[in-house]
């Protein structure tokens, strides 16, 4: 049986907790933009105000969330932080709708960076950084802010740890679970002022830099520039964005074992870790000769643009330095395939995640020696370890989840006028959260001028995508709320 109240409970406490996080650009905007203080101080009451009202219905959880209440948390909180997060954005005069705030909150949040806005410029600072901090909040997941009441939770709070989390080479780092968070949640940070001094010295101002640091580390793409990082023609600044767009889309888990451990080698050998970087050296070495031999650009230059945006796509943080939809139509298309690959498990990156390709390739692999072997028994393995039949079910099953949900956004999307590129290209950059497709939501475009409906479904799916399809979908099966 499903305590409403106990979920409503929770997720007032993060309601409380996104009203503090408004805090930080509501205390920019009192010191150095007045323009943005008036939605924001309202954004904030009313946040604050809400989750009071939630926290209210309970006193106190007498016992843990059940399995099904935490799979509701889950779902409740990221809509509730979504739906709420968009009130900067609708208070304000720069979005034309509540359809184009949530748009563009549900965006940040996932991290897919896709936006409604024709010119950024046009927004004041504060709502600049709130829009880019929302990728930082939701980059690591929601389930981070939480650390102080995660205890509270029990299975809940392992849901909201795997829903982040999950994947076949997921794991927790310590035996307590907000130990884990806690651990994450510096490692975070620490990469993140990493990359916000290393910007300064590169010449961006404060503003900028902490706008940027906000949505690399947390692989979302919002950008204060409408031309994105292109707009500040600079290769360092281009390099120093590649280096912390690669290391958002390492899984966390392995970057604190280097931090504690220090083994380079055992970091290095991991297999997700070297098939990653394997595709994006593949993959850029392949765009770039598509530049070079298009005889637009030189070998260096073209190395830097196929570089930065194959970084870009397979890390699914969707910064553009350049419009992609003239380059040669080879480029464009693997574009399109690393949008589905994605970044490494545990990371703050979409896609289907490269250890799950791995496994994909194993199960084909094993399935032609079950043709050509009928008696033989073959086990699955990677990294050396047998992965469970369960494991393989359950990724199989993910698959099919997510050509379900991207074959039903793609119609939709075309129903409401979309031509075909544009559906199959917004449907998989939003639902593998990457931002930028093809066709009329190009990099170059923007989302602003689908009709609302499609947003609305494009918004759903990057959430599913974002909960990796099973924690979303459950919750609107008839045997999830059957007694």
């Amino acid at each position: 049986m499903i305590r409403p109240a106990a979920v409503l409970h929770v997720v007032g406490l993060f309601l409380l907790l996104l009203a503090a996080a408004m805090l930080f650009p509501l205390v920019y905007a009192l010191v150095a933009d007045t323009a943005s203080v008036r939605p924001l101080a309202a954004a904030t009451a009313v946040c604050a105000t809400s989750g009071f009202l939630m926290f209210g219905t309970l006193r106190r959880l007498e016992s843990d969330l059940t399995v099904r209440e935490g799979l509701l948390l889950v779902a409740a909180v990221w809509a509730a932080v979504c739906l709420f997060g968009a009130l900067p954005f609708h208070f304000s005069p720069h979005f034309a709708s509540f359809t184009d705030a949530v748009f563009e909150a549900t965006s940040g949040f996932t991290t897919t960076g896709a936006t409604v806005l024709e010119r950024v410029e046009v927004l004041p600072n504060g709502l600049q950084l709130w829009r880019c901090f929302t990728h930082w909040v939701g980059g690591m997941g929601i389930v981070l802010l939480g650390i102080a009441i995660l205890p509270l939770l029990g299975t809940g709070g392992m849901h909201l740890y795997r829903a982040e989390f999950s994947g076949a080479r997921s794991e927790k780092l310590t035996p307590r679970i907000t130990e884990t968070a806690g651990s994450l949640w510096r490692i975070y940070v620490a990469l993140t002022l990493a990359e916000y001094v290393a910007l300064r010295l590169a010449g961006m101002n404060a503003f900028e830099a902490a706008c940027h640091s906000f949505s690399t580390l947390g692989t979302g793409g919002f950008s204060t520039r409408t031309a994105s990082v292109g707009g500040f023609e600079s290769p360092l600044i281009e390099f120093i964005v590649i280096v912390f767009m690669i290391l958002a889309g390492i899984n966390f888990t392995r970057h604190y074992r280097l931090w504690r451990e220090g083994q380079a080698r055992a970091f290095f050998g991991d297999v997700e870790i070297r098939a990653y970087l394997l595709i994006l050296a593949a993959a850029a070495g392949v765009v770039m000769l598509a530049l070079v031999t298009g005889g637009r650009l030189g070998p260096v230059e073209a190395l830097r643009r196929a570089l930065f945006q194959v970084t870009s796509i397979l890390t699914t943080t969707g910064f553009v330095t350049a419009d992609f939809e003239k380059w040669r139509p080879l480029a464009q298309l693997l574009l399109l395939v690393l949008m589905f690959v994605g970044g490494c498990t545990g990371s703050t990156a979409g896609g289907l995640k490269v250890a799950r390709i791995l496994l994909l390739q194993r199960v084909v692999r094993r399935q032609f020696r079950r043709i050509v072997e009928p008696r033989g028994v073959f086990a699955i393995r990677l990294g050396g370890q047998v992965i469970p039949e369960e494991t393989v079910q359950s990724l199989l099953n993910m698959v099919y989840l997510a050509l379900i949900v991207f074959g039903a956004a793609a119609l939709v999307l075309a129903a409401m006028g979309a031509d075909v590129l544009t559906s199959i290209a917004a449907v998989a950059a939003s639902m593998f959260n990457i931002g930028p497709g093809l066709g009329q939501v190009g990099p170059a475009e923007h989302y602003g001028h689908l009709p609302p409906l499609s947003k609305w479904v494009l918004a759903i799916v990057m959430v599913c995508g974002r909960l990796e399809f099973y924690t979303a979908i459950v919750i609107f099966t008839p045997m999830f709320w059957r007694k």
